[in-house]
C-alpha cells in the first residue's frame, strides 16, 4: 500500500471549501482600497503604501476569513457558522469604508459598524453570495474609475519644469542665511484692510516696518491652494494645474516641494545646507524622499493613513536648536506654519460668513505670535539674514467655506479673498535690490532672489506671467479659468 501524500500549504489553503471565504474577504476589501486610492491617490502614490495597502485591505481578510471558516466548523462554534462569514464581511467591507472616507480610526464609528454588521449578518445572511456579488461589480466600476487617476500619472510630463535659461547653475556673490516663512493662508496687509477682511492688523505691520521688514501691496499667489502653489514657487515656473489635466490637485506636488526642485538645486550648488520645518507632515503624506537636509519630521513616523493635518508641532524650538546647532551658514530654511489658515471647507462645518472672520482674525492673531517670536530669534542671531515672510494663498474671508471658489465668481473682493498673500522681506544691510518692484506674485520670488544673490539682472528677463488660475466646476464648463491678469486685474479666461 502506497503512502498518503503530504499535502502543501497551497493545496490545502486553495481547496474548493476554502475558496469562497477567501473571495468573501477580497470582496469586503476590493471596493474600499480602490475607493480609497481613487480619492487619495497623490497622498498615496508609493510603493510602500501600495504594499501596505494590499497587506490591510486584501490579505488580512482573506487569512482571517479562512481561519473563521475553519473555526466555525468546530461543534463548539456551529451555531454562529451561518453569520461568521456574512458578520466579517459586512464589518470588514464598511470599516474599511470609514477609512478611505475619514482617513483615520473612531472607537465610536467602529462600535457602530460592529452593531450594524451584527445586524445585517442576521438579516441578509440568505443573500449573501449576492451581496459578495454586488460587492465585486462595485470593484469593477472603482477600476475604471481608478484607472483614469493612475493614467494622468504615468503619463504626467515634466516639460513644465524645464527652465528657459541656466538658472539652476546660477553662482551666488553673496551668501547670507536664507529664511523662507510661510504662513498658511496670511492675506496681505493691504488686502486685510479693506474688503471682506476689513481688519485691524497695524500693530504687526508696525512691528515689521520697525525690524527693517518691507511689506509689498497687493501681493498675491499664482493658485488658490497650498500644493499648486508651493510647486509653481520652488519650481519657479507655471504649470497651469497640469495644464488642465487634473481638477483636484497638482500632479506629483509633494516630490516636487520637498524632494527635489529648481530652488533646492541652486541652494546646494551654491553649498547651502537646507532645513525643512512644518507644523504638520502635510507635504509628507506620501513619504516622499527627502531633498532637505534637516527636517523636524521622518517619513517613517507618518501614518500611511493620514490627511498629514492634525495637532501641530512646535517648530520654535527646533528651529532655535538648528539656528544654534548650525550657526555657520550659508543656511536655507523653509518654515511652515499653519496659522491663520483659511476658512473651513465644506459647508457643514462652516460658522456662517461672520463667524468664519472671526475664527481667521483670532488665528491671525495666533500667526502673528509666532512670526514675531522666528524672526526675533532671527535678527537677535543673525542681523544680515534674507527673511522672506510669504503666504500659500489667501484665507477666503467673505466665504461660508472654501468650495465656493469652485463655482465663478468674479467679484474683485471675492477673488483678492483668495490670491491675495502678505510678502515682506528683511533685505539684508537693508540692500534692496532695484529691480524688487517686479516682485508681484508668488511665482517669481526665487527667481528675483536668484538674480539678486547672483548679482545678475538677466535672470529677470524670463519671470513668468503675474497671473491667477483656479479651478472651476460650477457655472461654466469644468477646467482651469485665469481669474487675475498681469497686473491684477480681475478676467475669466478659460486655459
Amino acid at each position: 500500500m502506497e503512502p498518503k501524500k503530504r499535502q502543501g500549504f497551497f493545496s490545502v489553503f486553495f481547496r474548493r471549501d476554502n475558496i469562497f471565504p477567501m473571495i468573501a474577504g477580497v470582496s469586503a476589501g476590493l471596493y474600499p482600497l480602490l475607493f480609497y486610492y481613487t480619492n487619495n491617490y497623490k497622498m498615496i502614490n508609493s510603493w510602500g503604501h501600495l504594499g501596505y495597502f494590499v497587506s490591510i485591505f486584501i490579505l488580512t481578510p482573506i487569512v482571517l476569513f479562512f481561519i473563521v471558516n475553519k473555526v466555525s466548523k468546530i461543534n463548539f462554534f456551529k451555531k454562529l457558522q451561518p453569520i461568521a462569514l456574512p458578520f466579517l464581511n459586512f464589518f470588514f467591507f464598511f470599516s474599511y469604508l470609514n477609512v478611505a472616507l475619514y482617513a483615520g480610526f473612531s472607537w465610536i464609528r467602529t462600535l457602530i459598524i460592529f452593531g450594524v454588521a451584527v445586524l445585517l449578518a442576521l438579516l441578509l445572511r440568505k443573500f449573501f453570495i449576492k451581496i459578495i456579488g454586488f460587492q465585486l461589480i462595485l470593484a469593477v466600476i472603482g477600476v475604471f474609475t481608478l484607472t483614469p487617476v493612475v493614467i494622468k500619472q504615468l503619463n504626467y510630463s515634466k516639460e513644465w519644469m524645464t527652465q528657459p535659461d541656466n538658472i539652476e547653475a546660477a553662482v551666488f556673490k553673496k551668501k547670507p542665511n536664507i529664511y523662507y516663512i510661510q504662513p498658511d493662508g496670511y492675506a496681505n496687509f493691504s488686502e486685510l484692510k479693506k474688503g471682506h477682511y476689513n481688519i485691524d492688523n497695524a500693530d504687526f505691520e508696525t512691528y515689521l516696518k520697525e525690524s527693517n521688514f518691507k511689506s509689498y501691496p497687493n501681493f498675491r499667489s499664482n493658485y488658490a491652494a497650498t500644493l499648486p502653489t508651493n510647486s509653481a514657487v520652488f519650481m519657479m515656473k507655471h504649470h497651469y494645474y497640469n495644464n488642465g489635466s487634473d481638477f483636484t490637485e497638482t500632479i506629483d506636488a509633494r516630490n516636487v516641494i520637498v524632494s527635489d526642485n529648481s530652488v533646492l538645486r541652486i541652494l546646494k550648488n551654491n553649498g547651502y545646507r537646507t532645513f525643512f520645518l512644518t507644523e504638520q507632515p502635510y507635504f509628507l503624506t506620501n513619504k516622499p524622499k527627502l531633498g532637505y537636509d534637516f527636517c523636524n519630521f521622518s517619513t517613517k513616523e507618518i501614518s500611511f493613513v493620514t490627511t498629514g493635518l492634525g495637532d501641530p508641532r512646535d517648530v520654535i524650538e527646533p528651529f532655535k536648536n538648528y539656528m544654534e546647532t548650525y550657526s555657520e551658514g550659508p543656511n536655507f530654511f523653509f518654515v511652515e506654519i499653519f496659522n491663520p489658515g483659511h476658512i473651513t471647507n465644506t459647508i457643514d462645518d462652516s460658522k456662517g460668513v461672520e463667524g468664519e472672520r472671526k475664527h481667521y482674525i483670532e488665528s491671525l492673531q495666533e500667526s502673528n505670535k509666532k512670526l514675531r517670536l522666528l524672526t526675533k530669534n532671527i535678527l537677535e542671531n543673525d542681523p544680515e539674514a534674507l527673511i522672506i515672510i510669504m503666504a500659500d494663498h489667501g484665507g477666503f474671508v467673505g466665504m461660508t467655506n472654501t468650495s465656493e471658489t469652485y463655482t465663478k465668481n468674479t467679484d474683485p473682493d471675492f477673488v483678492n479673498s483668495i490670491f491675495s498673500t502678505i510678502l515682506a522681506i528683511h533685505w539684508p544691510n537693508g540692500e534692496v535690490p532695484e529691480f524688487d518692484n517686479k516682485l508681484k506674485t508668488s511665482v517669481n520670488l526665487f527667481r528675483i532672489l536668484t538674480a539678486y544673490l547672483s548679482d545678475k539682472p538677466s535672470y529677470i528677463d524670463n519671470l513668468q506671467p503675474d497671473e491667477s488660475y483656479i479651478i472651476i466646476n460650477f457655472g461654466v464648463p469644468q477646467g482651469i479659468y485665469k481669474y487675475l491678469d498681469n497686473e491684477g486685474k480681475v478676467v475669466f479666461i478659460k486655459k
